[in-house]
């Protein structure tokens, strides 16, 4: 039992770690590629992959399920999330990005009582409090460096958080990699569909990095462009199994935790490849925001096992 749980352990930090290059390859494209384009190619990867993964798991049958409206729904809410997430990414540093996508976690804990009827404790009220304290260290309002980008991610957080409350409700009768399945569907069929929409209006350029990231028209990629907005479905669907063996290996509060680790490699691969250097106020934010998270799940622990799934907050 104790090898399954550091097994569990360990697929969960690869898988983070593997996500997390999903960031810098689409930062990478960002100023050249539309969005859209961006997440379709790796929808259109990711696709067969996934087909694989679904008729291993439950079978190809799974995917009509009579609650495809919810498994719809909840799917148009993370390409929503990620989309807002990508566009965020395009005009912050990386380590910024994700640090405050890292809110996600305290918006799930603070959502769940209006939304899953469950009780709301003290101490999570106090810990979304302390979250938003390091939101504010790392935005610095009047310093006159603020970036309203900041806020894509932010929002990407909230949906984020929503989502996984979703799951929660139909995750019974729903296997992860069914939502998964309905998830990367969604990504290809909204990205086209908001990549027509810019098309038809005739909107293709705009002043700031984000919104051009999402007005941009399509181009044809070259070779190496190509193959790097491809790697990204490659890389979504490798997290997607290492973080489904690690939950399958290891009871959910014993590897939730680990889920944090990611805030180590994005500020890395930002360094690494575009010469970010994180700010001392990015630094205290983000501990801040990581402290507050970590006395959540800790808290949660104490009281049931249930709220672990607070903690998964892995661009997928």
């Amino acid at each position: 039992m104790q090898n399954r749980i550091v097994f569990g352990m360990a697929s969960l930090c690869l898988g983070v770690l593997v996500f997390s290059l999903q960031d810098p390859l689409i930062k990478a494209v960002s100023s050249t590629y539309p969005v859209t384009e961006v997440m379709a190619i790796r929808s259109i990867v990711a696709l067969p992959i996934l087909l694989v993964l679904v008729h291993a798991d439950v079978g190809v049958s799974a995917i009509f399920s009579k609650r495809f409206r919810m498994l719809t729904m909840r799917a148009f809410i993370l390409f929503t999330s990620y989309t807002v997430y990508y566009l965020a990414i395009a005009a912050l540093p990386l380590a910024d990005a994700v640090a405050l996508y890292f809110m996600a976690p305290l918006f799930i804990m603070a959502l769940a009582g209006p939304y899953l009827g469950e009780r709301v404790a003290w101490q999570t009220l106090v810990t979304v409090m302390v979250g938003m304290l390091g939101v504010l260290v790392m935005l610095r309002p009047g310093a006159g460096l603020f970036d309203w980008a900041a806020l894509l991610s932010l929002a990407s957080a909230v949906l984020y958080g929503f989502s996984q409350l979703m799951a929660r409700k139909i995750g019974d009768t729903e296997s992860s990699t069914v939502m998964a399945f309905y998830q990367n569907g969604v990504y290809l069929l909204g990205a086209a569909a908001v990549a027509g929409l810019f098309w038809l209006a005739g909107i293709a350029h705009a002043t700031h990095p984000s919104l051009e990231f999402l007005v941009r028209p399509w181009i044809w990629p070259t070779p190496i462009d190509l193959l790097t907005m491809a790697a990204c479905g490659l890389v979504a669907s490798a997290g997607m199994i290492l973080l489904s063996q690690a939950y399958r290996l290891a009871p959910a509060n014993s590897v939730a935790t680990f889920e944090y680790t990611g805030i180590i490699w994005s500020p890395l691969w930002g360094f690494l490849f575009f010469a970010e250097v994180p700010r001392s106020t990015t630094v205290v934010g983000a501990a801040l925001i990581i402290g507050a998270g970590l006395f959540a799940l800790h808290a949660s622990r104490r009281r049931s096992s249930g709220p672990a799934i607070a903690a998964t907050c892995d661009p997928a």
